[in-house]
């Protein structure tokens, strides 16, 4: 059965729609069947994947609202080898439509139950806030991946997202757990960026990912191509770090009996 995990932090400008599209990327080159969810109303994860979010008959939108089935709204992104769940600004008006509506924080979970079977890495890119999309992702997901900038509020922020993983977990979803801390945009030159990722080492020792993600201009310029970092230039920094990314992420499961993720052949 497949794993949900959502990439979240309630801060913008982390790297979470770059790390969500790419990780899906590189876990698909490395055999896996993916699955990436866009569950933000820009609609950047849909377009950096191939996907044109102007040009969309049904969307993330008209399955949380149950207007439309997961099969007739996921579209398989172009060259990335992995399938969409894609989103437009009509999310926008999904989340207004949640507030009143029946089981609202369980729509997500309750459309992605047949996919589990389907697909061995279910990716959710989650708005940078706490909303109800963000709320659905967390209700869904097995685990949490956190990217997170290694710069002076970077600790503050991750303290806030940690404790509202807590109450989702003790309230709506017992499964949920934090499945890694991820340093992006990460200059060793800095000295800032050195205390912090130091900081996060001491306070959550193996939930930190080994793999850090450097800044690199090849990975800022894949998204205008519509296009993840392994398939615009495979060579880049970028490209490499992603794949040892995913080569991580994928370790840490096959270690986790509990994690259960069925490996994809073919």
């Amino acid at each position: 059965m497949g794993r949900i995990v959502c990439v979240a932090n309630q801060k913008g400008g982390v790297g979470k729609t770059t790390t969500a599209v790419n990780l899906a990327a590189s876990l698909a080159s490395l055999r896996s069947r993916v699955l990436l969810v866009d569950l933000d109303p820009q609609g950047n994860a849909t377009m950096g994947s191939g996907v044109d979010k102007h040009q969309l008959e049904h969307s993330s939108c008209d399955v949380l609202l149950g207007e439309a089935q997961f099969s007739q709204a996921v579209v398989a992104a172009p060259e990335a080898g992995y399938d969409v769940l894609p989103s437009n600004a009509d999310l926008t008006a999904a989340e207004v439509g949640l507030m009143s509506a029946p089981l609202k924080e369980k729509r997500l979970s309750l459309a992605l139950a047949g996919a589990r079977e389907r697909y061995d890495y279910i990716l959710i890119d989650c708005p940078p806030s706490l909303n109800m999309l963000t709320l659905n992702a967390l209700v869904a997901a097995d685990g949490v991946l956190i990217p997170l900038q290694c710069e002076y509020y970077a600790l503050e922020g991750l303290s806030a997202l940690i404790s509202t993983i807590k109450q989702i977990q003790s309230s709506r979803n017992d499964r949920l757990q934090i499945e890694g801390i991820l340093r992006t945009m990460h200059d060793p030159r800095n000295n800032l960026t050195n205390e912090v990722s130091a900081q996060l080492i001491h306070h959550f020792s193996d939930k930190v990912y080994r793999t850090i993600i450097p800044r690199n201009v090849r990975v800022a310029e894949a998204p205008s191509h519509g296009l993840p970092i392994l398939l615009y230039d495979k060579s880049s920094r970028g490209a490499v770090s992603y794949l040892a990314l995913a080569s991580e992420f994928k370790r840490r499961h096959r270690s986790d009996p509990a994690a259960g993720v069925a490996e994809g052949v073919g």
